[in-house]
């Protein structure tokens, strides 16, 4: 009898009856995979006549549990990494790290793993790199530790028995896109495999309280690859953002059963690995250079407050359909404050390129970097440089009003402690949030074309 099978989207694990070339929920070109379906029949019988296996659970008390946050964690040599999971690597807990390829992942769990073998045994298991390639990063970063073991395997049978030992504190997997169970036969990183492999490894690490960090790859658009199912599974989610060819590079957490999700690491990477910013705000703004079209933003980072310069360039357009380009910035955001500038402002950029630049390769999140690109733009295009004391903060809305921001005493704090002496901030920021004027003087406006 002929095995009944149907085709799985890779991207968005929507499930067709028949191949296409193209998914029709996500839109994905060349997505599709087949995987077999078992025969359900005795299953659906058995339910039918009520022959269900089972036991009674045991239950117990709510007073009487333990709290998972009552752990010892594992900490990192990272201490805002430790913030960002909530006060470290909880054990039993399963964590998913993703990120562009060439960012540094793997060189970031190589420098966790050194820094947590000195106390506790760890494993690091790849299934894309042999053991002589990590070799020379362990060598190269310092982790060269007695407790810090290595496996080279894409058996994910063979992961979750080693994990089940109970030998292991902490356990790498790197990763989840290049594992397989033997009892499935479809290729390393379709849907069907990620599942049962994701699912497998959890299980072993609750059963012998290990903590277990899994690799998960991206997409192009950035986006994590495999079904979404795998992100509800696991405690922790972790994003690695930022240009891997330079500039800094953050990790913030998109889901924590831990801890928050509104902190942030920022890294910058050297010879002898990642190191931590302590002072990013001075770093971005080191090489500022006070001319027409730059604007300093006082924006958040999680809960941190961070100074980052706003780039803008205004020329002619040589072609009837003007061009917008944003680095750092959300580009459908750029095209609706250009139309508000127009339309609220006496500026005219229908003829003009307009380009955006985040200066440092932060990629903005906030809001209230709104009235700062209104200006870079304006200032641009006007010919006029602002004031280098001046800081900037506020949302634009589409009647030109200028909206409130997130923690806006925090932003006027760090823009003190670097010296400057103006803020331009939104009018619905109240008195108790803003400093004296003797250290530095907050002017609030509340339209965009004051």
């Amino acid at each position: 009898m002929a095995r009944k099978t149907n085709f799985v989207c890779n991207n968005c694990g929507k499930t067709f009856a028949k191949w296409a070339g193209r998914c029709e929920n996500c839109g994905t070109w060349n997505s599709l995979v087949e995987q077999i379906i078992e025969d359900e029949a005795s299953a659906k019988s058995a339910i039918a006549k009520g022959q269900v296996s089972g036991r009674e659970l045991k239950v117990d008390g709510i007073k009487n549990i333990e709290p998972s946050d009552a752990k010892a964690r594992l900490k990192t040599e990272f201490k805002d990494l430790n913030t960002v999971l909530g006060g470290g690597i909880l054990q039993g807990s399963v964590s998913l790290l993703s990120g562009q390829p060439g960012i540094g992942k793997s060189t970031l769990l190589m420098q966790i793993c050194a820094e947590i073998s000195k106390t506790a045994p760890v494993l690091y298991i790849s299934g894309e790199e042999s053991a002589g390639q990590v070799k020379l990063r362990a060598k190269r970063l310092g982790a060269e530790s007695d407790q810090l073991f290595f496996a080279s395997s894409t058996s994910g049978n063979d992961i979750a028995k080693t994990i089940e030992s109970g030998k292991f504190k902490l356990v790498i997997v790197d990763s989840i896109q290049t594992l397989s169970l033997a009892e499935i036969s479809s290729a390393p990183g379709t849907v069907s495999q990620v599942n049962n492999c994701g699912n497998l490894i959890i299980r072993a690490a609750k059963a012998t309280d290990t903590a277990v960090v899994i690799v998960g790859h991206v997409t192009k658009d950035g986006t994590l690859a495999g079904p979404k199912i795998l992100e509800h599974l696991v405690d922790v989610v972790l994003n690695f953002e930022g240009d891997r060819y330079g500039g800094f590079k953050t990790v913030r957490a998109v889901k924590n059963r831990f801890g928050g999700t509104n902190e942030v690491a920022i890294f910058e990477m050297n010879e002898q690995g990642l190191k931590e910013v302590q002072n990013p705000s001075a770093a971005l703004l080191a090489e500022r250079q006070n001319t027409d079209g730059s604007i300093i933003l006082a924006t958040m980072e999680g809960a941190r407050p961070l100074l980052v310069e706003i780039q803008a360039l205004v020329t002619r357009s040589n072609f009837g359909y003007p061009k917008r380009t944003a680095s750092g910035f959300d580009l459908n955001r750029l095209n609706l404050l250009i139309a508000v500038i127009e339309r609220r402002t006496k500026l005219k950029l229908d003829d003009k390129d307009i380009f955006i630049n985040v200066v440092g390769g932060i990629k903005l999140q906030d809001s209230a970097a709104d009235l700062a690109i209104c200006m870079a733009i304006a200032s641009a295009a006007a010919g006029k440089k602002l004031s280098e004391d001046y800081v900037v903060f506020g949302e634009v809305g589409l009647g030109g009003e200028i909206r409130s921001a997130f923690r806006p005493d925090q932003r006027i704090a760090e823009a003190k402690k670097l010296g400057f002496k103006h803020a331009l901030a939104p009018q619905t920021v109240k008195d108790k949030f803003v400093l004296p004027a003797k250290d530095l003087r907050t002017t609030l406006i509340k339209y965009v074309n004051e």
